[in-house]
């Protein structure tokens, strides 16, 4: 396999981002729900603050993957952590260590940072994505259930007193 670079996204980027966006949420079956435009990922990319970051794997000149995360917190161990929000490898790339590799990057970005820990989210039918994550030493926090609050939901919180 040739050497993979790893490019972090940069103003003017966020269309290819939003391109990947797109092809992971085909692949989850969830492209209807892709409301993000490349204005959304520009602002929230490169804004002030900025809300995210997100980086390129480049093969032989080729965009064959990416990632997206942001920092979260965690109140009990009084450190940051690192959310992994979206990792994406195209699937024809797949299989050939990438995703691993990628995680790894992700990985010591984290320690630089003095994160604790770095988490993420999977489908529960996304039986090779779970294979993968087990495989790199992740393990499933069983115990916890994501809650979300969105759109009337959110609007009516937010109105309470």
């Amino acid at each position: 396999m040739s050497e993979l670079v790893f490019r972090d996204a940069v103003p003017g980027d966020a269309g290819r981002v939003l391109w990947f966006v797109r092809a992971l949420a085909e692949y989850e079956k969830l492209l209807h729900e892709v409301e993000a435009t490349e204005a959304d990922l520009e602002r929230s990319l490169f804004g002030t603050p900025a809300r995210c970051q997100a980086l390129f794997v480049e093969q032989d000149g080729i965009q064959v993957g990416f990632a997206l995360w942001f920092y979260n917190y965690s109140t009990f161990a009084g450190r940051h952590g690192l959310y992994v929000e979206d990792v994406f490898v195209l699937p024809e790339h797949r299989g050939n260590d990438i995703g691993t590799r990628i995680f790894s990057e992700l990985a010591r970005r984290a320690l630089a940072q003095g994160c604790v820990r770095m988490e993420w989210s999977v489908l529960d039918w996304n039986a090779p994505a779970i294979r993968f994550y087990r495989g790199i030493g992740a393990r499933a926090m069983d115990d916890w259930t994501v809650q979300r609050l969105t759109g009337d939901a959110l609007t009516a919180m937010a109105a309470r007193g």
